[in-house]
């Protein structure tokens, strides 16, 4: 996210005309790119990692093509994807079509008590697998999501192994994630093949 603080902050400015020292920030937007592409792909495990030099899973990089700080086919990124999309007890991150956000066992956060899956998170995958053009994976988990919502449509934070809410409740960034996960499938399938996906 430091990346995307300059980067949009040197969009900011061209597109305002706004004073900025474009040079320098140009310079340590390259840097902060390199070291994530140096010290946290782990080309052992194929994947983006938690944390620089680990091996660790991490949810939240699956925001890196949705924020254009990778483009969603590239290589490493399918990497990524794949390895959040195993289960588990095959070292991913992804159980029923919903996403934890780490591996609690892996990544001590300080927290009593069990997590359950981020909605959050789901979403996420939901947008960058269709950004990568995996579209039919995309909508599977996207209309398996819609069964978690409550009556009204709203998401907790989290969802328990028996599928209920958990956390704070309504989560407003849950729903920002499924409207962002929502437009950008639509778009994907086409008007050829419109299809109500909201409830």
């Amino acid at each position: 996210m430091c990346w995307v603080a300059v980067d949009r902050g040197l969009r900011l400015a061209s597109k305002r005309s706004f004073p900025a020292d474009r040079e320098r920030w140009l310079t340590v937007r390259d840097e902060i790119y390199e070291e994530i592409m140096d010290k946290g792909w782990n080309a052992e495990h194929e994947t983006f990692v938690q944390s620089y030099d680990e091996d660790t899973l991490d949810a939240s990089n699956l925001i890196m093509p949705l924020v254009f700080f990778l483009s969603p086919n590239d290589p490493r990124m399918l990497g990524t994807l794949d390895a959040i999309n195993r289960s588990p007890k095959e070292g991913g991150l992804v159980t029923g079509g919903l996403v934890y956000r780490y591996d609690v066992n892996e990544s001590a956060d300080g927290l009593t008590g069990e997590e359950g899956t981020f909605s959050l998170c789901t979403f996420w995958l939901v947008e960058a697998l269709t950004r990568a053009g995996r579209v039919d994976d995309a909508r599977l988990i996207f209309e398996q999501m819609l069964g978690y919502s409550n009556h009204l449509g709203l998401y907790a934070e989290e969802i328990g192994p028996s599928g209920e809410a958990l956390g704070n409740f309504p989560q407003a960034f849950t729903h920002l994630t499924l409207i962002s996960a929502a437009f950008n499938l639509d778009r994907a399938l086409g008007s050829d093949r419109q299809a109500d996906i909201l409830p």
